[in-house]
């Protein structure tokens, strides 16, 4: 995955030669205390983590996990509240809660960054939204319409009113863009990767037989009935967001794309910018002549419109914004 932010209008980290990392964490295997210490690893002050509450009940109870939806993320909640202080008390505390107990916890494991690593959050249920307005540093959705965007942000920005936050929350996109020199050629590339797609989907059924999992296109999580929602509209919504290996897949993860030449592409990712999205997540079909092809295409096209944007808004050249 390539991470970045374009408010900071440079990839992450900055010119070290290094990405930024997300670390995925569960809130159901580990202790807020072992997983404090396990997401802190990374060197420099770039680790973010982002904590995953579960999938659908099935697939929960296959890893032992027998609580219900609601209660899943009652627990995340519990869980980033204990982590949050781990990472900041300097002092021994105790914790009794629903979920978690403990006596006389310290960590003499410190963050690098202050307060504390960036919490990154996603979901698109009511209980999702009350945990996540009130507990993570950055709300993560998936690339819907620019429509199912808006809604989306609106809605999750009138249950953070609800709390009394230190920072606001920000918001982060993820999407697949399949980038080519012309329009054609990357409208190509999107028929190519649909076509493998439904060759390994057929060849999984027939080894794995299609009962034994959930079918696609019958999911119980929200943010995936919202994909499909946007998927049901057409196989192109807006300008350029291709959504029919989100229809595939049954929206099982981050599976919406925009195709198009990298001005097209980069003009889309402006529109989601526009609507209030502070960091873009992208990843590839092909991760890493992908990640090659966004860093040299991609991304620089969207600094600069950023920047450019930014030094108007301030009064400030362009050249100027790019010197501060």
């Amino acid at each position: 995955m390539v991470f970045w932010s374009p408010n900071m209008r440079r990839l992450l980290p900055s010119g070290s030669g290094s990405w930024s990392r997300i670390v995925r964490v569960s809130s159901r295997r580990r202790s807020p205390r072992a997983n404090s210490r396990r997401s802190i690893i990374f060197r420099g002050g770039r680790a973010s983590v982002n904590i995953i509450s579960g999938g659908n009940d099935a697939e929960q109870r296959r890893d032992g996990d027998y609580l219900d939806h609601d209660a899943r993320y009652e627990r995340t909640g519990e869980f980033i509240d204990i982590l949050k202080r781990v990472w900041t008390s300097d002092t021994p505390f105790s914790h009794e809660g629903k979920y978690y107990r403990f006596e006389d916890n310290v960590s003499n494991v410190r963050p690098l960054q202050k307060p504390h690593i960036p919490v990154f959050f996603s979901g698109s249920s009511d209980a999702a939204v009350e945990v996540g307005a009130r507990t993570a540093d950055t709300y993560m959705l998936w690339a819907e319409s620019l429509a199912g965007t808006r809604e989306q942000l609106d809605r999750i920005r009138a249950a953070e009113a609800r709390f009394e936050r230190a920072n606001p929350l920000r918001f982060s996109l993820s999407v697949r863009p399949i980038i080519a020199p012309t329009e054609a050629e990357a409208w190509a590339k999107a028929e190519d990767i649909l076509g493998k797609a439904r060759a390994l989907q057929a060849k999984s059924a027939q080894a794995f037989g299609i009962g034994r999992r959930e079918r696609p296109g019958q999911p119980q999580n929200v943010g995936s009935i919202r994909l499909l929602e946007t998927a049901a509209k057409g196989r192109v919504v807006d300008k350029r967001l291709w959504t029919e290996i989100a229809q595939l897949t049954g929206a099982s993860g981050n599976s919406t794309a925009l195709v198009g030449t990298p001005e097209q592409v980069a003009e889309s990712l402006l529109d989601y910018y526009d609507l209030g999205i502070d960091t873009i997540l992208i990843r590839g079909f092909d991760p890493l002549r992908d990640a090659i092809a966004y860093g040299r295409e991609l991304i620089p096209l969207v600094r600069a419109e950023v920047a450019r944007r930014d030094a108007e808004a301030a009064g400030k050249s362009p050249l100027q914004a790019a010197r501060a």
